[in-house]
């Protein structure tokens, strides 16, 4: 069984690496690869409860409920090629100061583990979903996805795909400051959440 190890090692490199090409080739027309639509009815929704389990390995619980925004919730996988591309970015984003909170995704618990130790831990909590149930009720259907929770707890932007450096700034960062503008003015933050910036983020986005 372990001479079959190394060829699957190979395959998810290769997998890796022709993702990262299309990319590359790709990233600065903000494609993202998959449908995101300005009218996801996800977005100015409030975060539902989800029947998040803890993660099998010691790391901090996300538990939604007792989490206040704004924040970046990321869906990952450690079988997933283009959760392994956006990881470099997620991890300069935490860096930067940004709380990522996570949930991981129909995964094995060893396997998610594993990918963490090897390419770093972003995430501030993580939340374990086996079963796919508590990503379902944001509407997931594989990952990666990425949101943005506002002050009040509801979603203010979704993308399906990698996020790189064109897709945060073209299409999240934009969403991401208003969230932290809202949150520090309490009149901004009484009034009720908009779509503008995620209208304006996908006007400005390169054709």
């Amino acid at each position: 069984m372990t001479r079959y190890l190394p060829l699957a090692g190979v395959l998810l490199i290769i997998a890796v690496l022709g993702w990262t090409l299309l990319l590359a080739g790709q990233e600065t027309e903000d494609s993202g690869f998959t449908d995101n639509p300005v009218d996801d009815p996800q977005i100015g929704r409030a975060l539902p409860a989800m029947a998040v389990l803890e993660a099998p390995w010691p790391v901090e619980h996300y538990d939604p409920s007792s989490v206040a925004g704004p924040y970046i919730l990321n869906v990952w996988a450690s079988w997933c090629a283009p959760c392994i591309v956006e990881h470099p970015k997620l991890t300069a984003l935490a860096e930067s100061g940004i709380p990522i909170y996570a949930i991981n995704y129909k995964d094995d618990a060893q396997d998610a583990r594993r990918f963490l130790d090897r390419l770093g831990d972003p995430f501030t909590a993580i939340a374990f979903d086996p079963e796919g149930r508590a990503a379902f009720e944001i509407g997931v259907t594989g990952p990666p996805e990425t949101f943005i929770i506002d002050g009040q707890g509801v979603i203010r932007a979704r993308f399906r795909g990698a996020v790189t450096d064109v897709i945060w700034r073209n299409r999240l960062e934009p969403v991401w400051l208003e969230a932290v503008a809202a949150a520090a003015s309490p009149e901004a933050a009484a009034s009720p959440p908009s779509q503008d910036a995620a209208a304006e983020a996908e006007d400005e986005a390169p054709a």
